[in-house]
């Protein structure tokens, strides 16, 4: 992969990113209790007694949770830790209401994994450290008066998998595009639903930046950066205010740090902590955890087909890279295309249909693919219609307008307004021979040597006809019209 360099006053320099992403786990009930997880609800309406840190209630973890885990680290071929343990992280905060957090610093649930990413038609392989589960705390809200906070424990208990990767991205592209194809994985497995918009899914930004070949420069973390573009703008950011720093004569302090939006910035938060200042012990309260081959098993079956399996199965079917490319980035996109194969389409027409006419009017309507007026099954009999000649592609794109705003399948369209394609060859050179006589001064450019005209008599000979002649019809005929001349 190219190497991407920043430069500085004082020469060139190399930027070091690590990525510690905390993805709230599909499930109907939080970590430790059986308190609901919905997204929206009205604050503290789905807190339990656990989540409250009421005296004398104990956690019991949640088998679902654990599942969802387990199955994540399979899905980037992690290693799955047989026996893992939970541990308390000990901080005092308004939102935390048992003055600690119950994680897994010392053996957590999966172990070392990879993701592959693309960059410029480049690939990469990024190292995932770990994957521990733990649970989320609560939030805090603000309101106009100085000195008044509210406290939220809907969160409190909600079950989040850390997926820390290794520090081996270069660049803001390299930390997007891990970030994305993560996001595309848990999506694929179902372990996270990816809102990053709702705090489902967010990272912690480290960022060093050093001389090429050197040893890693002090780090910063940048808290809870919420999508895709502000990761990038975060790294950017954040490795210029380094350089910065150090060209000045200073030094980098290891901290956390928060990425300002509105102001193109981090800010300081505090000095970074490091694992003694949280304490860190077995949870007395939790029994380790141990796996079984069964359960193992289970999870590892339960697997869907995953977005590098996918999209090498489309190329195999004649898609182009691009198009498999567009196809596997989001689940739902890659379902309706699973869809539209199953009902009989062919694969490198439907994938083109699908990234261009669908895309486009989805776009236009501001519908998601899910929510598409036109299914799978109507868009394969579309597809059907123009493959066997019923339909040229300017049929199929008036057929496919009345589709969207009626529902209708092609067929009953089709029969219904007479917008079949035809391939009467009689009625054809009748159109054809009304157009040479019409413009017999093109004619007689075109048999001088100006062959580029030919597409001028197709287009008017198509508009005669309404856009229902067989194209290549019109084209043989056209050609022997003129020619024959």
């Amino acid at each position: 992969m190219s190497e991407f360099r920043i430069k500085g006053a004082t020469g060139e320099w190399e930027v070091v990113i690590g990525l510690e992403v905390h993805a709230q786990v599909t499930s109907n009930a939080k970590l430790f209790s059986g308190a609901a997880t919905a997204f929206g609800a009205e604050p503290n309406t789905q807190v339990s007694l656990v989540d409250a840190a009421m005296p004398g209630m104990l956690p019991v973890p949640n088998r679902e949770c654990i599942r969802q885990a387990v199955r994540t680290g399979m899905a980037i071929e992690a290693k799955i830790n047989k026996g893992s343990r939970f541990d308390r992280k000990n901080y005092f905060y308004a939102d935390l209401p048992q003055g600690y957090q119950i994680s897994q610093l010392y053996h957590p649930l999966v172990g070392e994994g990879t993701i592959e990413i693309e960059v410029e038609g480049e690939t990469k392989t990024i190292g995932v450290e770990r994957i521990h589960v733990e649970q989320d705390a609560g939030k805090l809200m603000h309101d106009q008066h100085p000195t008044r906070s509210y406290v939220d424990l809907n969160r409190s208990g909600v079950a989040l998998m850390e997926i820390v990767s290794k520090p081996d991205m270069r660049s803001p592209a390299e930390a997007g595009a891990y970030l994305s194809k993560l996001r595309s994985i848990l999506r694929y497995v179902g372990s996270c639903d990816g809102n990053m918009d709702q705090g489902s899914m967010r990272a912690d930004v480290n960022v060093s930046v050093r001389r090429p070949g050197e040893p890693f420069g002090t780090r910063t973390e940048t808290k809870n950066v919420n999508s895709v573009r502000f990761v990038m703008q975060t790294v950017e950011i954040e490795a210029l205010r380094q350089i910065d720093v150090i060209e000045s004569g200073g030094t980098i302090v290891q901290e956390t740090r928060l990425f300002d939006p509105d102001k193109g910035e981090t800010r300081s938060m505090r000095s970074k902590e490091d694992a003694h200042d949280y304490r860190y012990f077995p949870d007395p309260d939790l029994l380790p955890l141990e796996l079984d081959d069964a359960f193992l098993d289970e999870c590892r079956a339960s697997l869907p087909e995953l977005p590098d399996a996918k999209r090498a199965r489309y190329l195999s079917l004649g898609v182009t890279p691009y198009n498999a490319a567009v196809l596997t980035a989001e689940v739902e996109a890659a379902r309706y295309f699973d869809a539209l194969l199953e009902a009989g389409a062919k694969a490198p027409a439907a994938a083109n249909w699908v990234t261009s006419e669908l895309f486009g009017a989805l776009n236009r309507l501001g519908r998601d693919i899910e929510d598409s007026p036109v299914s799978a099954t109507q868009a394969a009999q579309l597809l059907g219609l123009v493959a066997e000649g019923t339909l040229s592609n300017t049929l199929a794109k008036q057929v496919f307008e009345i589709m969207l705003e009626t529902g209708d399948d092609p067929a009953k369209i089709v029969e219904e307004r007479g917008l079949k394609q035809t391939s009467d060859t009689g009625a054809i050179e009748a159109e054809i021979a009304k157009v040479l006589d019409a413009n017999a001064d093109k004619v007689a450019e075109y048999r001088s040597g100006k062959d580029k005209l030919f597409g001028f008599f197709v287009g008017q000979t198509m508009k005669a006809m309404a856009g229902k002649a067989n194209p290549g019809v019109v084209n043989e005929l056209l050609k022997k019209a003129l020619d024959g001349g």
